[in-house]
């Protein structure tokens, strides 16, 4: 029996899955078994994949879906102690998995998930530990006024220690305690599903917790996306669902406030530049507008949001 499970949602990149797996194989020694979600994958990829690694585990998602529910078709196929949750887009130049268990004997009973430190490939750190997010939190970091990279309690500490949440990028959990939690929540479709899940370990009694000592690199964080029109208003959506917590009135007063930012924000991009629809300009400007006409003052899902956006695309 594996000792963990690892899943990788893969969108069609095998050019950043392949290394990936790479340096899983070559820096684990612990047993495991590797699920990748083939999230609408060409034939010809597929083919590829199986011929290369033959020992994967290929889960195909070829409709359209989220990161929650991506990564819930191979969870529920999990027979690990544990689940790995990484992104295709990172790179592994240490025993990660290895030194991640070792942390888990460390740790007390109520111990449920553990995060390296996850950095961007110039070594500038992305997350280590996360504190707890809520609205006015959330809404300061819609005006990049939160840096998740200064030390705190719960961040940025030496060695192994206690956060609250955790980054989907990557983090090791018991599987059993994951079941309990129902797995990632799919009301949420591109974020904030693992600050979600983080959360609820804590309501259900379970601790998460940190090693600044075992580093991943995540290649996140570059150019702006042509997607970012659709993708945005989904995760703007799945915000305000989770920060508001089920209170209209917050969900409301949240939504006033975006709506305002984002005027600014597509007034802004208008007059930067309207004639290269492909600019990052016209990209960060169809943002706005979508977020203010489809995420705000609706009683749509994410993936409704992200379906009808999808479509018109």
């Amino acid at each position: 029996m594996p000792q963990v499970s690892v899943i990788i949602v893969s969108m069609n990149r095998p050019d950043l899955l392949y290394p990936c797996l790479d340096d899983l194989y070559a820096t684990t020694a612990a047993p495991m078994e590797i699920f990748v979600v083939a999230y609408r994958y060409t034939p010809e990829h597929l083919a590829d994949l199986r011929a290369r690694y033959p020992s994967v585990l290929v889960v195909e998602s070829p409709e359209l879906r989220g990161f929650s529910e991506n990564n819930n078709l191979a969870l529920r196929r999990a027979s690990g102690r544990y689940c790995l949750i990484v992104n295709d887009d990172t790179r592994i130049r240490m025993p990660l998995i290895d030194s991640l268990l070792e942390d888990f004997s460390r740790l007390p009973a109520t111990a449920a998930a553990i995060s390296p430190k996850i950095v961007f490939p110039d070594g500038r750190i992305q997350t280590l530990g996360r504190a707890p997010w809520t609205a006015c939190r959330y809404l300061r970091h819609y005006l990049h006024l939160v840096d998740e990279t200064r030390p705190s309690k719960w961040s940025v500490q030496e060695g192994l220690f206690q956060t609250w949440t955790l980054n989907g990028a990557c983090f090791l959990i018991r599987t059993d305690v994951f079941r309990e939690a129902g797995w990632f929540d799919e009301t949420y479709t591109f974020t904030p599903e693992d600050i979600a899940l983080g959360h609820k370990l804590n309501e259900m009694g379970y601790t998460v917790w940190a090693d600044s000592d075992v580093e991943i690199t995540h290649l996140a964080g570059g150019t702006v996306s042509s997607w970012e029109p659709v993708i945005k208003p989904v995760r703007v959506r799945g915000a305000l669902l989770f920060y508001s917590r089920g209170c209209g009135l917050r969900r409301f007063g949240m939504a006033s406030f975006i709506w305002c930012v984002e005027s600014l924000r597509q007034a802004k991009w208008f007059f930067a530049n309207r004639r290269d629809p492909a600019s990052r300009a016209a990209i960060l400007h169809a943002s706005a507008r979508n977020v203010r006409r489809h995420a705000l003052f609706t009683r749509r899902s994410p993936k409704d949001i992200f379906l009808a956006l999808y479509s018109a695309k």
